[in-house]
């Protein structure tokens, strides 16, 4: 009778829940139950800043060269030169999660969400327009030419749809930054109560795909993986990374394994130059560090208000509850 009043009422499936864990490949697949997501970022990493718990760009790329080579926006992405003398400094945010399907990987396919429709499902807060290459800053301008990759442009492979987002804050934060921006120089420019990016979303290709279990760790086949990479921002980040990968469970012909990364690159210039927050009382909730890492009373929501930790888990959520309905 349960049963019957579900189908006839179409009932919401089960959603998954988060467990946190200390190493997404430290948990066995077998251990993995249904509709649970096990999830895990960097705050307490070994190679955490103690401040920020961010870890420095330059640590993260010298330990972990497999990571660097499929998360970074591109293989062989640097910290920018700003001039002869400066490098500009960056902290990554890196978050994974995985969780298991009940079906074939083959069953599963992730060109569905190679669209603007997807990102506006996992994060409804975030606005998108589609663009053209015409639209890709990094190729026009000078300043932003380090975040172009080598052999290509952005947004002029056929396959890649390419996107402008834009997001505005919630919650108490556009106050506080009008509070900011009054108490700043008249020469400064003023900080925008919102971040606009650009990124090009495309299903990763061969050899690539093939390659991706040197990531994963799980010794199965890859059927499809997915990446959004954010090339250009327009303040405090300098890029991102979002890397589905979905293989077959490697015992249980009937299921998948999904895992899902999100890297997120943030300039070192942006969290000191505001450390000058923490000694003004009024600006305190402002300290830049504390409302990417959810810790300060501005934050709020589920999306980038909200800080880089509960943005991950609310994106990573919305993917496996839409992989779970396919």
């Amino acid at each position: 009778m349960a049963a019957w009043l579900a189908a006839c009422t179409g009932a919401v499936a089960e959603e998954f829940q988060l467990e946190d864990v200390a190493a997404v490949a430290s948990i066995p697949i077998a251990q993995i139950k249904p509709h649970t997501v096990i999830f895990a970022d960097q705050r307490n990493d070994k190679l955490a800043d103690s401040s920020t718990e961010l870890i420095p760009f330059d640590d993260w790329a010298r330990s972990r060269p497999v990571q660097r080579r499929f998360l970074s926006l591109f293989p062989s992405f640097v910290e920018p030169t700003l001039n002869q003398q400066t490098k500009l400094k960056l902290s990554v945010y890196q978050a994974e999660a995985r969780f298991r399907l009940p079906k074939p990987a083959a069953a599963l396919d992730l060109s569905r969400y190679a669209n603007v429709a997807f990102l506006e499902q996992i994060d409804r807060a975030v606005k998108h327009w589609p663009i053209t290459a015409a639209d890709d800053v990094p190729s026009k301008d000078a300043g932003a030419a380090h975040n172009r990759p080598p052999d290509r442009s952005w947004c002029e492979d056929a396959n890649a749809i390419c996107v402008r987002s834009r997001y505005v804050f919630e919650g108490k934060i556009p106050a506080g930054i009008q509070l900011a921006n009054k108490l700043r120089e008249e020469s400064k420019k003023p900080i925008p109560d919102f971040i606009e990016f650009l990124s090009e979303i495309m299903l990763v290709t061969q050899p690539r795909l093939a390659e991706l279990p040197t990531l994963t760790g799980l010794d199965s086949a890859v059927t499809s993986a997915l990446e959004q990479n954010i090339f250009w921002v327009n303040q405090v980040i300098q890029f991102g990374k979002l890397l589905a990968v979905l293989q077959q469970h490697p015992t249980q012909p009937e299921a998948a394994i999904a895992t899902v990364y999100i890297l997120i690159a943030v300039r070192n210039d942006v969290l000191n130059k505001q450390r000058e927050y923490s000694n003004t009382p009024v600006l305190r909730n402002l300290v830049p560090a504390q409302l990417l890492m959810g810790k300060s009373s501005f934050n709020s929501g589920d999306s980038l208000s909200a800080g880089l930790p509960k943005y991950a888990r609310s994106r990573i959520k919305a993917i496996a509850n839409m992989m779970e309905r396919e």
